[in-house]
Formats: C-alpha cells, sequence, structure tokens
C-alpha cells in the first residue's frame, strides 16, 4: 500500500516523491503507460495485477496528477489513463532507473555504448519486434514535418530556426515505411567527458547519418522517410544537420520520452545518458517490422535496414 508520510519527511522531496510513485505497483503501471498501454484491461495482462490493487493504485495516481482519465469509448463510456505533463516528467527517472540496473546489477560496473555480454538489453530490443509505436509520440525535430515528407530537396534548418523547434511524430504517417535510428551523438556536443573515445561504441556516429543521408532520395522515392533520434539538443543536432547537408529529420530525445516508451538500451557520459545505437523498420501502422541491434558494421546494418523497408512498400 501507498505509505503516509511521516511529519519529518515533509519538507523532503524525495520522500514527497516516493509517496506518490515509490510504490511498485505504481511505478510500474507508470512504465506501462509511457509504452502505450493505456487502458485497465491492457495494463492488467502485463502487469498481472489484481483488479483491485490495479484501481487503488490508478485513483492514486490520478488524484496526484500523474495520469488523467480520457473517454475512448461512448457507449458504455469507458477510459483509458495518459499521462499528464508531471507524470512525462518521470520519464528520465524510469529511464535512469533502467540504465542503472543495466551497468550495475546486470552488467559489471563499465560504461559502453555496446550491448552488455549476457546483459538483458538484446533481449528486451528484440522484443519490440511486432509491438506498436505509441501514437502521437511527438519529439523536437530539425525540419518541419512538411518539408521532412515532402521535399527531400529541402535544405535543413540553422541552428537559429530551433529556437522554438517544430515537434514531428517519430512514425511519419505519410510514409509506407520509417526507418528510425537511434545513435549516441554527432558533431561537437557540449557535454562530452573527457575520456568520450574510449567509451566503447560511442563513436562513428556521423558515417551513419552520411550513409543514410547518401541513400535518402532514393527511400523518398520508394516513399520510405528517415528519422535520425539522439539525446542531443535541438540546437546541437541542427547545427551538425546544416555542417552534414543531412536531408531527413533529427529528433532530440532530450526529455527520454522515446527511450522510456520503447525502453531503449542507454549508457551515461558524464552526466548525460546517450542512446546506444540502433535501427528500427516501423510500418505505416506503426508496426515494428524489423530490428537491428547491436549495429556494429555500419554499412551493412543500413543496407539490412533499407532492404527491409523497401520490401513494405
Amino acid at each position: 500500500m501507498v505509505r503516509e508520510l511521516r511529519e519529518q519527511d515533509a519538507q523532503c522531496s524525495i520522500a514527497q516523491a516516493a509517496s506518490v510513485i515509490g510504490d511498485w505497483w505504481s511505478l510500474l503501471i507508470v512504465r506501462e503507460v509511457t509504452r502505450g498501454h493505456r487502458r485497465f484491461d491492457d495494463l492488467l495482462r502485463e502487469l498481472g495485477i489484481s483488479r483491485k490493487v490495479l484501481t487503488e493504485r490508478l485513483r492514486h495516481l490520478v488524484e496526484h496528477g500523474v495520469l488523467a482519465r480520457r473517454p475512448y469509448q461512448a457507449g458504455p463510456v469507458r477510459h483509458e489513463y495518459v499521462l499528464t505533463e508531471t507524470g512525462w516528467a518521470l520519464a528520465p527517472t524510469l529511464v535512469s532507473m533502467q540504465d542503472w540496473a543495466d551497468r550495475w546489477l546486470l552488467g559489471d560496473g563499465s560504461a559502453t555504448g555496446a550491448p552488455r555480454e549476457g546483459g538483458t538489453e538484446q533481449a528486451r530490443v528484440r522484443a519490440l519486434l511486432g509491438t506498436p509505436v505509441p501514437t502521437s509520440l511527438l519529439l523536437p525535430a530539425t525540419l518541419e514535418p512538411t518539408t521532412s515528407n515532402t521535399s527531400p530537396s529541402a535544405g535543413p534548418t540553422t541552428s537559429a530556426d530551433v529556437t522554438h523547434p517544430p515537434q514531428l511524430d517519430v512514425v511519419a504517417d505519410t510514409a509506407t515505411a520509417t526507418i528510425l535510428f537511434t545513435y549516441p551523438s554527432t558533431g561537437v556536443a557540449t557535454s562530452l567527458p573527457p575520456d568520450w573515445d574510449q567509451v566503447p561504441g560511442a563513436v562513428g556516429c556521423t558515417l551513419e547519418n552520411r550513409l543514410f543521408r547518401d541513400r535518402f532520395p532514393a527511400l523518398t522515392t520508394a516513399g520510405v522517410t528517415v528519422h535520425g533520434v539522439s539525446t542531443q539538443r535541438p540546437d546541437e543536432q541542427a547545427a551538425f544537420a546544416t555542417a552534414e547537408s543531412i536531408p531527413f529529420p533529427l529528433l532530440s530525445d532530450m526529455d527520454l520520452h522515446l527511450t522510456a516508451a520503447l525502453r531503449l538500451p542507454t549508457f551515461r557520459a558524464g552526466q548525460d545518458l546517450k542512446l546506444k545505437r540502433l535501427i528500427l523498420v516501423i510500418d505505416r501502422s506503426r508496426t515494428i517490422r524489423h530490428v537491428i541491434f547491436p549495429v556494429l558494421d555500419i554499412p551493412s546494418a543500413i543496407t539490412e535496414a533499407t532492404d527491409a523497408a523497401l520490401t513494405l512498400h
């Protein structure tokens, strides 16, 4: 059960947070809603929880503004549970917990941008195959949505255009397929630790972007769109896109919404969480049809992803 705050903890922010989401079931409910499981029966199935406990925890999270009830059916009226702005603000907490466990409980404590031997990252990523990407998952983008889907020859925006960057869905609904590739960092980022080049799997992302850039005209002709994703700020991404003439959107998951929704593998560089390199091929119905992880041979992985996307045409 959710515990009441002791008087001496009333001014402690950690205790205040624990009183709202510190319960086992409450935290896992937030995890599942983040993943797109928003309806009562879906949560029952995913969590293996009793109806009574689920009802109590959902009421608790709604009362504290983490979730909101939204009707999805009129006769009879049925509701689903969606994350509020307060709820989405927990995404970095979920991802940090996952990263901590991957590194310190399931790994040897070392920082690596590559998959861990014997870890659960590969199984978690491969389990994405055949699952949907949650709807309306919007991230800041370096290109306007209309430009990215209709004009492959249009150039990227400049850093001056991203003071208020446009929001773009991670899956293009006008395309026959979306190639979504994640990578740690490109260009000159501002928060890299001194030993960045020594972290296995951390570097090499410029090559990946360039190879997708070279294939982009042919992919666009076939109705396939490409999105690159990192946790860098939009202005850093825009500067890189301008320098390299990247014609497709680079999406910023700096708030870790996509990472939490798909439970993507990360690693910590200094105080920043970076995405490990992987590639997803997603069809028009938002279902993940092909997964490449780890990405060890970048040219071969891009050829594989291109071939998989073209089969969905």
